[in-house]
């Protein structure tokens, strides 16, 4: 079954960092938003809560990171805590996707543009979202 159409929202959650992006199933594309701080994992749910209030999205897409041979990790478990917590909170779909090339890929795409790394974790959720999007959202 195809996503709702509209508007999601996409995260690349980690221990001290949340990257947060947005994109359309219309066009299929996305663009960061912005780097929300964490505490062991935890973000701050009111910073939260107001992104999704601003945005109002359909639903949501967690990157869920792991290790090059699939299995999981630390990072995976506080990835999967906040994929499901985030549903629970918010009351929206949430949709995970395998993330172990979007840091690396997000990386590159900043140094081609030439903008600063402080910009990772947002632009991480961005290719997340995308390459979200251009499996779901032909």
């Amino acid at each position: 079954m195809p996503p709702r159409p509209g508007t999601y929202l996409g995260f690349d959650p980690g221990e001290r960092r949340l990257g947060a992006a947005v994109g359309e199933t219309l066009t299929g594309h996305a663009r960061a938003l912005r780097t929300l701080r964490c505490r062991a994992g935890e973000p701050d749910w009111d910073e939260l809560d107001a992104l999704l209030a601003e945005w109002q999205p359909a639903g949501a897409v967690v990157g869920i990171p792991r290790h090059a041979d699939g299995s999981a990790s630390h990072s995976t478990r506080l990835a999967e805590r906040f994929a499901g917590r985030l549903g629970s909170r918010s009351g929206l779909p949430v949709h995970r996707i395998d993330e172990r090339l979007s840091s690396r890929e997000a990386a590159a795409a900043l140094q081609a543009r030439g903008r600063r790394s402080a910009a990772l974790d947002a632009e991480a959720a961005r290719v997340i979202l995308e390459t979200w999007l251009s499996e779901h959202c032909p």
